[in-house]
């Protein structure tokens, strides 16, 4: 009975996690407006920009203290339920892996800018946004060095995360973006930095002269802090394949 009970709670406490996912407040995209636009409406488009940024505030203020209740009602129930205390630790460990809670631990920071400019001349563009696939082939070779949460500019690295050039910036979780990128990874600092600047690995690429002549740094760090996936989650086509076969039958 108790087995069970313990079952039915952790049942509650994914869907209120669900729920709580699902309100998560993803970052305003702004619309362009073609032609010319009147001082006024401007004006008009101004105050209820600020709005909208103050609502998100206190919304995201208000999910972070659903969260925080919800992290305390896991841990208070686990610690009566050895078998439920299991699967809080399992479901916390889940969590980490999607991307929508906030971690910490051991790992690098790359920081990569654009080429240092010759005297008395002017980049007129930048060397990383016009090759952005840099950014990448760098997510893919850390992952492949085991990284267990990378961000870039904060913007952290989920499954559904898009990199990609949008008119003068480089959109990431459908955020603008621009250099210096900083990019962090947790895990194994040693083997991180080894995987990366392989010779004529991703990091040996970018700084040759004759190629991106990028300026990287990479800072080794006993603790960095990696920021939450701050989007919303949405799934079109994806669905539970058990949630499937119970429709059909």
């Amino acid at each position: 009975m108790k087995k069970k009970s313990g079952v039915i709670i952790v049942g509650l406490l994914a869907l209120c996690i669900g729920l709580v996912i699902s309100i998560q407040i993803s970052t305003t995209k702004s619309s362009e407006i073609g032609g010319l636009v009147p001082v006024s409406k401007l004006k008009v488009y101004e105050t209820e920009l600020t709005k909208l940024r103050a609502e998100k505030e206190d919304a995201l203020s208000e999910l972070m203290e659903l969260e925080n209740r919800m992290d305390q009602i896991e841990k208070d129930k686990a610690n009566e339920d050895y078998f439920l205390k299991g699967i809080v630790t399992d479901l916390e460990k889940y969590k980490m892996l999607a991307g929508v809670v906030d971690v910490k631990g051991p790992g690098v920071i790359i920081t990569i800018d654009d080429p240092v400019p010759e005297e008395g001349l002017i980049e007129e563009r930048s060397t990383i946004m016009d090759n952005y696939q840099l950014l990448l082939e760098l997510v893919n070779k850390l992952k492949d060095a085991g990284s267990e949460a990378i961000s870039i500019n904060d913007q952290r690295i989920i499954s559904t995360t898009e990199i990609s050039l949008a008119g003068n910036n480089v959109n990431i979780n459908g955020v603008p973006t621009a250099p210096p990128y900083i990019i962090k990874a947790i895990g194994n600092p040693n083997t991180i930095e080894s995987a990366i600047t392989i010779k004529y690995g991703i990091v040996y690429e970018m700084v040759r002269k004759d190629r991106y002549a990028l300026q990287v740094d990479i800072d080794k760090k006993d603790e960095i802090e990696i920021p939450r996936f701050s989007g919303v989650i949405k799934f079109r086509y994806a669905a539970s394949a058990e949630d499937s076969a119970e429709k059909t039958e």
